[in-house]
């Protein structure tokens, strides 16, 4: 034999068997091959292997502290053996290939903390540092480039989506002083939710729309409602841009897109109870699509009140 063997489980010792201590040193096993059973994996390597580094194995196999064996001859140590082997081909080369998931690489390490093997432990706190550096982010946002790609998303997703339109140079006129803040808002409202909301809710973002910042609501590929959140106002001498942070509403029509979590299905009383109700009248096709855009939920933040598109006396 050139290197360990791992026997298996089933050559443990039989229980009943109780384990001897204090008669065998490390010291009379000589520098030939000895058998260790660590938690019941069964290995053969050799004393030189395991006094090379200064651990707590040398401190076991060069005397200085006592071992356990069983009737059999077979070395105990009380520590799980599923990496054992691991670290004694790190004693053997001073490297080994690390496991490539971080949970192995944390009970190696915590196997090497246990056996005084520093240079075992720095090997796995870079690897899982490497690791933390590369983990992929908690959720992605698709940043739109053209309306295409908008309905392409939005058609041929399964989720709810939430959009968020922001385009601060859209303004004509100067912002109102609270104006700036509110935008900033509403972005670190559509991170937040994303991030608590992810892999519920599509969230894309649209920075080339005509809007300053408005927010959009779609279920089963059909836009829902919309929340737009900026208004021109009249100073003393001129037009202003406010820009404002309805935050309850943004939540409110965030938990109502929740509904459409289901796979697609014709759900015609879900697009009733939460759009707006059809006309009885007959229409033409003019004033289908008409009606269409009017089952879409507007809320402009200033009267937080839904907008009607009829005209006034009817």
């Amino acid at each position: 034999m050139s290197g360990d063997t791992c026997l298996g489980s089933a050559l443990c010792p039989a229980a009943g068997h109780k384990p001897k201590g204090g008669g065998l040193k490390g010291g009379s096993l000589g520098n030939k091959y000895v058998r260790l059973n660590v938690g019941g994996s069964l290995y053969y390597t050799t004393v030189q292997v395991l006094t090379r580094h200064d651990t707590m194995l040398k401190a076991m196999f060069s005397g200085r502290m006592e071992v356990l064996t069983d009737k059999e001859g077979w070395i105990l140590i009380d520590r799980c053996g599923k990496h054992f082997g691991t670290i004694l081909n790190y004693l053997r080369d001073d490297t080994i290939a690390l496991p490539k998931h971080r949970q192995e690489i944390k009970e190696l390490m915590a196997e090497a903390k246990y056996y005084l093997i520093q240079g075992l432990v720095d090997m796995c706190q870079a690897a899982l540092q490497d690791k933390k550096d590369l983990y992929e982010p908690v959720c992605s946002i698709p940043i739109i480039t053209s309306p295409k790609e908008e309905e392409r998303l939005i058609e041929s997703s399964m989720k709810p989506v939430v959009k968020l339109l922001y385009n601060r140079s859209n303004n004509k006129y100067s912002y109102t002083s609270n104006s700036d803040d509110n935008l900033l808002k509403n972005i670190e409202l559509f991170d937040k939710l994303s991030l608590r909301f992810n892999g519920r809710v599509l969230f894309i973002k649209d920075v080339i729309g005509d809007e300053i910042c408005c927010w959009s609501f779609y279920g089963q590929g059909r836009k829902l409602a919309e929340v737009c959140c900026t208004s021109i106002v009249y100073a003393t001498e001129k037009k202003q841009t406010k820009v404002e942070f309805p935050e309850a509403r943004i939540y409110e029509e965030t938990l109502n897109v929740l509904l459409y979590e289901t796979p697609r299905v014709p759900d015609n009383s879900l697009l009733e109870a939460t759009s707006r109700s059809r006309s009885q009248a007959s229409h033409s096709e003019d004033d289908e699509g008409f009606e269409l855009r009017d089952r879409v939920r507007r809320i402009h933040v200033k009267r937080y009140s839904t907008y009607d598109d009829r005209q006034l006396g009817h």
